[in-house]
Formats: C-alpha cells, sequence, structure tokens
C-alpha cells in the first residue's frame, strides 16, 4: 500500500498492545522499509519483546521525552523520520495520549493528533497511534475517532464514521487560557528594541524561580524569539507575563499577531530566512499552548523547574 494511513488503536491490555502493534510492523520489516516506535516509557519494551530479534530493526523513541510538548511531536520525532527516509515509505508508531498526561497538556495532544492529517496528508507514510480504552477516559477515546480517519481494535479495522476536517478539530482544542495569577510578573514592551530589557527581565524571574543555567539560557532563547516575531510581525506592542505554578515555570506573550495553525509544525524550507521562531520554542519548551483570538495571539510556554523534573525522571 502507498499514500498516507492515520490508524488509531483502541487496546484493553498490555497484551493486546503488544500484539497489536508488533502486528502493524511486521509487513514494514518484511518489505525492509524504515519502521519508528514512538510511545512512552515501558510500552516500548513491550514492542521489543514482542518483535524479538527483529527489534534491533526498528528505531525507538521515548515518547515521554521526545514527545513531552506535543508541539514538538511532529516536526521533531514524525517528519524528521520522514525526512531521514526520503523517498520511502515509513511505519510509525506514535503515542502522544497516554494515562498521565495532564489535564492541561490534553488539548495540545489532540490538535497534534488532528495535525498530523494536515502535515501528511501527502506522505507517503502509515501512523498507527495507540490508545488504552482503560487507563484513559472516555473524553479521549472519542477524541480519538474525531482525529483519526480509520479506527482499528480487536475486531478489525473501519472508517471512523466521527472524523472530522483537521484544521476545524484543531480550532475546537482552542479554548481560553486562564487568567495568569495576580502576582505574576508583568513586562510590555513595544519594538524590537525593547528585547534587551525583555530579557534581562526574563533572567531575573527564571533565576529567581529557580531555574537552572541550561533552562534559563534555553527559556531565554524561547522568549526572545516570541518577542522577535511579536516586533517584527505583529503590531510591535507585546505583554511578557511571568509566574512560577506548581513546580513550572510559565511565560506567556500575548501581542495582537495572527498564528497560522501550522506554525511550530512544520519546518520552512532551507533557504528561508524566517519561520523557525516557533519550532525553536517547541523544541526548548515542556509545553506550548497558544490561543488564537479577536485581539491576536496568546502562546504561554513552561519550564520545568528542577524538582519537578528529577521527579517525573524518576
Amino acid at each position: 500500500m502507498t499514500g498516507f494511513e492515520h490508524i488509531g488503536l483502541l487496546y484493553r491490555d498490555q497484551d493486546e498492545y503488544a500484539a497489536q502493534c508488533v502486528a502493524f510492523l511486521r509487513p514494514a520489516l518484511e518489505a525492509e522499509e524504515p519502521a519508528l516506535v514512538a510511545v512512552p516509557g515501558g510500552n516500548g519494551e513491550l514492542v521489543r519483546a514482542g518483535l524479538g530479534p527483529d527489534a534491533g530493526r526498528v528505531t525507538f523513541r521515548d515518547m515521554s521525552v521526545a514527545g513531552r510538548n506535543p508541539g514538538r511531536i511532529i516536526p521533531s520525532v514524525l517528519l524528521a523520520f520522514l525526512h531521514a527516509h526520503e523517498g520511502r515509505r515509513v511505519h510509525i508508531i506514535g503515542e502522544p495520549i497516554w494515562n498521565g498526561r495532564g489535564e492541561i497538556e490534553y488539548p495540545a495532544c489532540v490538535q497534534h493528533e488532528a495535525l498530523i492529517n494536515e502535515v501528511f496528508a501527502k506522505a507517503d507514510a502509515a501512523i498507527l497511534c495507540p490508545y488504552d480504552t482503560v487507563g484513559l477516559g472516555a473524553e479521549a477515546i472519542r477524541d480519538a475517532h474525531r482525529t483519526h480517519p480509520v479506527m482499528q481494535d480487536r475486531n478489525g479495522v473501519r472508517t471512523s464514521t466521527a472524523y472530522a476536517a483537521p484544521l476545524e478539530t484543531a480550532a475546537a482544542f482552542d479554548p481560553p487560557l486562564p487568567a495568569p495569577p495576580p502576582h505574576a510578573a508583568v513586562f510590555r514592551f513595544t519594538g524590537l528594541r525593547a528585547l534587551p530589557a525583555l530579557r534581562a527581565f526574563a533572567s531575573a524571574q527564571g533565576d529567581t524561580a529557580g531555574l537552572d543555567r541550561r533552562r534559563l539560557a534555553e527559556m531565554l532563547i524561547a522568549v526572545n524569539e516570541l518577542a522577535t516575531n511579536t516586533g517584527e510581525h505583529g503590531d510591535g506592542h507585546g505583554t511578557l507575563t511571568l509566574w512560577a505554578d506548581h513546580g513550572t515555570l510559565v511565560c506567556q506573550l500575548d501581542d495582537g499577531g495572527r498564528l497560522d495553525p501550522l506554525a511550530g509544525r512544520v519546518p520552512p524550507p532551507d533557504h528561508a530566512t524566517h519561520g523557525r521562531g516557533l519550532l525553536v520554542v517547541n523544541e526548548f519548551a515542556d509545553l506550548v499552548r497558544i490561543h488564537r483570538h479577536e485581539r491576536g495571539t496568546s502562546i504561554r510556554i513552561h519550564f520545568d523547574l528542577p524538582g519537578k523534573r528529577a521527579a517525573s525522571a524518576s
């Protein structure tokens, strides 16, 4: 088969998970086509065990790390694998939604699943996305039917009658962001000349919150990219708001600009001189939430503080 396939796999237990994933990969291995398994934690070990010696012919990535920020998955995981195997059909198992994903992350995960259909529409790729029907709530299963043209379970494969246009579905998961807390630090700026003062402000806030040196540098790059975009492509006026919340430093930039739904998901051509700012932001941040509204755009980026990152890794 050629062309694009995006399949939502509904599974009940570990045995079913492993059997269905291995069955998906076998034809790729028989055809000597590239295969990627990007799933969280121990789920990758289930697939490895099911494949046996053939596991060495498959690329594995831990989605809880590579896809910690759902906005990073399309450019840095899926498209990166596709482009690395230019001219060949690729087979990918990608599990972006699992039991343990936070409620705040969920809308970004569903947007990711919807936008796969837009980004890969002309690609020669088969992507299987597992959903745990026991560990996940009914809402996640319903949304899987909205974002996958084809659904699969132990009874076979069928067309999803709930599947909807990708950009419309992504827009439906763009709720207003909760208001920043009253104690948040605020910096209003105009134009590119304000960038040094903006970076100094953000650096002081990040240092006070407890970001280590590397993450502080990455946060400053991300904030600078967002503010530069405001100065170059928006009306030049923006507001940067920062606060710490449950082990996370949150940075929100509000301006009057408009963002394409695929901004930050698809790398521009190599010769392009613009269009990589939000890609950089997605690469560094632990979570990116974007809300488009009638007055412009709000972009909220999250950086886990050392204590939270250590707890997540343990």
